[in-house]
């Protein structure tokens, strides 16, 4: 395993920061308003998408999700609910790891079908988890039951999934972080 450098660990807090606070701050008021799940999905991915790349080291994408993890806790101690994302996250950054973040991200489509395949099942893990273990309302009777709410964060990670990957592309084509 290669050893994470400062820049690295800067990567590391600048995307749990961005992931923890944009997540507490907007997720629940979204959720409120609309009763999907699908925000804090949005926000993960594509911020686990940009630390993919920019740090591309195995374990680096766990760190983030426990250190978001950690700040949403502060801002929202009851939000036991994600500790399906911090578990999201250790997936996302095995099955990265596993296939190789130098090669998903040397060639666009490789890029794309790797971190769209990745973000699904990852956000469906943590849909299956949070619906198993931190609901018990009839907003998840409402959408099919675990398998329901998994299958609407599976949704929310492919968009952010994709919101990850235009970034991703927009910071390669301005040679930013290269």
């Amino acid at each position: 395993m290669k050893r994470l450098n400062s820049r690295d660990l800067t990567a590391i807090a600048l995307c749990a920061a961005l992931w923890g606070v944009l997540n507490s701050i907007f997720a629940p008021t979204f959720f409120r308003m609309t009763g999907l799940p699908i925000l804090c999905d949005f926000i993960g991915f594509s911020v686990l998408t940009i630390g993919a790349w920019w740090i591309r080291k195995t374990g680096a994408i766990t760190i983030i999700g426990l250190i978001a993890t950690v700040i949403n806790f502060i801002f929202n101690p009851g939000g036991f609910q994600f500790l399906g994302f911090m578990a999201a996250s250790i997936l996302f950054d095995a099955s990265m790891g596993l296939v190789g973040y130098d090669a998903i991200f040397k060639k666009h489509t490789l890029t794309i079908i790797s971190v769209m395949i990745v973000s699904t099942l990852s956000a469906a893990l943590a849909g299956y988890l949070i619906g198993t273990f931190f609901m018990a309302t009839p907003a998840l009777i409402a959408w099919g039951g675990v398998f329901g709410w998994a299958s609407l964060h599976a949704a929310g990670g492919i968009i952010g999934g994709a919101i990850g990957i235009s970034m991703v592309t927009s910071l390669k084509s301005r040679k930013i972080l290269t």
